[in-house]
């Protein structure tokens, strides 16, 4: 394939890091790779991103941004249906979320980063104080949903024993905060 102009370098990178991503986890990435799906020069990531770092720093931010979007949506409902939401992105968007967490693969000083991530972790934080003025609560909800998600996405579970996830993570989370209308 020869390269060629392209319209928005940015996302058809961004599109190609997830396509990629999804085949061979994020460390399996490489920039060359990028640009050939991409259908770009060898350069074009580089003068876009600069490495791959950069590469997954952006995508890291993509989906701190749309899981904030995902938790939004949620509103003032059920702080049980907040954590499915954490639950059905990270099964949709299963690239970000990989990338997401994993500080060692990205620039965690980047401004997109933090501030993609802050508005994220507001969303979260504040379905938490619904629930409980106690700090740790919003702590554990947050670490069961987001270990089942990691446990579903890896094939952990026998989910032949559960229904689909967003069942499943709903019925989780009620065993945490049983009390949540």
């Amino acid at each position: 394939m020869s390269p060629y102009h392209h319209g928005d370098l940015r996302r058809a990178v961004l599109d190609a890091a997830v396509a990629a991503v999804t085949e061979h986890g994020p460390a399996g990435i490489s920039l060359r790779d990028l640009a050939r799906r991409a259908g770009v020069s060898h350069a074009g990531p580089v003068h876009h991103f600069g490495d791959k770092a950069g590469v997954l720093t952006a995508l890291a931010a993509e989906g701190f941004d749309l899981l904030a979007d995902a938790l939004a949506a949620e509103g003032d409902r059920d702080f049980v249906e907040v954590g499915v939401a954490y639950v059905r992105f990270a099964i949709e968007h299963r690239a970000h979320f990989e990338v997401m967490f994993r500080p060692e693969l990205h620039r965690e000083d980047d401004e997109a980063l933090t501030a993609a991530r802050d508005r994220a972790g507001l969303l979260l934080t504040s379905g938490a104080s619904s629930v409980s003025d106690d700090e740790m609560a919003g702590v554990a909800a947050w670490s069961l949903m987001h270990g089942f998600a990691n446990l579903w996405l890896t094939g952990a579970l026998r989910t032949e024993h559960l229904e689909d996830p967003d069942t499943a993570a709903r019925a989780i989370a009620r065993i945490l905060f049983p009390a949540v209308p």
